[in-house]
């Protein structure tokens, strides 16, 4: 017996169920592994945010991608109303129409996390990510973990997170239910961020104690010269997607922000040639190791449903129409002046010139590899395209058969 009587309320409950099938049974054995080979937890830094709608069937239902900020969800959410707005509209629901014109006009101007539409409720959701560490670094991707996309391509795919319903009930492997477990127990340390901050953390435990895992995302870690991982780029929603973001941060913004020479940027520009060929989980270049990271995403589970945004969360921008109304005031935005030729500087000009280069290249590279393929179509089935990731050099490349790389 305990406070809530003969049971916990499903919000603060962990259901481990058999995980059918042999994919499902797979990925709990390599959940496992991880727990030995990676057993540290860290927090990756500042949080992320989705639009969810409350589901009939029970749950919370994730209505699109993350943003970096409340407002940028409050802002997607606004769109979301415009397009029901439209739909209802066009299908002569006049009424309907009215309701989510008025949802969408209220987030233009108030800086809301929850308003209920038409009977159901939508929220901002707060989601927490953490990255496993071991002695030879971050956790890479594990072989189960989906890889969807062409090079260049991936930022294409729809968000593995969209209309993943956030539900406390649905039970999960050993593993996973363990994982979570450790994370719902997570607090900022004393010292490591701002007392607020802190404070909103410890609250947290209490408010909201239970927990749901989210797909896992892919950032881009990379090790100094002292040795200490740190996070590169922000997740992206499959281990391709993030070494898009290298490739292009190598061959755009490196050589700009860092003021390379044309042999660094050749050097760069190499290293990111190699992520597109392999597909491997990290790459070394100029002294520094950079690693694709799997990134796990807890979202906390209070008796009102997902967490909301914190007090203390960074959210800088004020709703569109407040914020346009703040310029005007400031004299710093004229409706009259249509024709505004916005002279750039040097430094965006370059980024301007780079990032063309770059779309160039790939689709050049594209139609290289689609003839290459069809090269090897017509030698047989047996042919290789590409070299064997695990011939290379690079010591961050993880062999193909191993689940969870040793030391790079």
């Amino acid at each position: 017996m305990n406070a809530y009587g003969e049971g916990l309320p499903a919000y603060r409950t962990i259901r481990m169920t058999v995980q059918e099938g042999p994919i499902a049974a797979f990925a709990d054995e390599e959940a496992w592994r991880a727990r030995e080979r990676y057993p540290t937890i860290v927090g990756m830094g500042l949080p992320v945010f989705v639009a969810a709608t409350e589901s009939e069937r029970g749950g919370w239902e994730i209505l699109g991608s993350a943003g970096d900020t409340p407002q940028s969800v409050r802002d997607s959410l606004g769109s979301h109303f415009r397009r029901l707005a439209k739909e209802a509209a066009e299908a002569g629901r006049a009424g309907d129409g009215k309701k989510y014109r008025a949802a969408y006009e209220k987030l233009d101007w108030v800086a809301v996390d929850e308003l209920r539409v038409l009977g159901t409720r939508y929220r901002v959701v707060r989601v927490e990510q953490f990255i496993r560490l071991g002695p030879d670094g971050p956790e890479p991707p594990r072989p189960s973990d989906p890889d969807p996309g062409e090079v260049g391509e991936a930022h294409r795919l729809p968000s593995r997170i969209k209309g993943f319903v956030i539900d406390p009930y649905i039970g999960t492997g050993m593993a996973e239910g363990l994982l979570k477990f450790d994370l719902m127990q997570f607090v900022l340390k004393a010292g490591t961020a701002p007392p607020e901050v802190r404070g909103d953390s410890l609250r947290a435990v209490e408010t909201h104690p239970g927990g749901v895992l989210l797909p896992a995302e892919f950032a881009i870690a990379e090790c100094g010269g002292d040795g200490q991982w740190k996070p590169h780029s922000g997740a992206a929603p499959s281990p391709q997607a993030a070494r898009d973001r290298l490739a292009v941060d190598f061959r755009v913004m490196t050589p700009i922000q860092q003021r390379l020479s044309e042999a660094e940027r050749e050097e760069y520009a190499r290293a990111a040639d190699r992520l597109d060929e392999k597909r491997g989980a990290g790459i070394a270049v100029a002294g520094r190791r950079y690693r694709v990271a799997r990134v796990e995403q807890l979202v906390r589970i209070g008796p009102d449903g997902p967490e909301g945004p914190r007090p203390s969360d960074f959210d800088p921008d004020p709703p569109i129409e407040a914020h346009t109304k703040q310029l005007r005031e400031q004299g710093l935005l004229d409706d009259e002046d249509e024709d505004v030729s916005l002279e750039l500087n040097e430094e965006v000009r370059e980024i301007k010139r780079l990032m063309e280069k770059e779309e160039a290249r790939r689709a050049a590279w594209k139609l290289r590899r689609r003839q290459r393929k069809q090269a090897a179509r017509s030698s047989g089935p047996d042919r290789r395209t590409y070299p064997d990731p695990d011939s290379d050099s690079d010591p961050d490349s993880p062999p193909e058969s191993d689940p969870a790389p040793g030391t790079p």
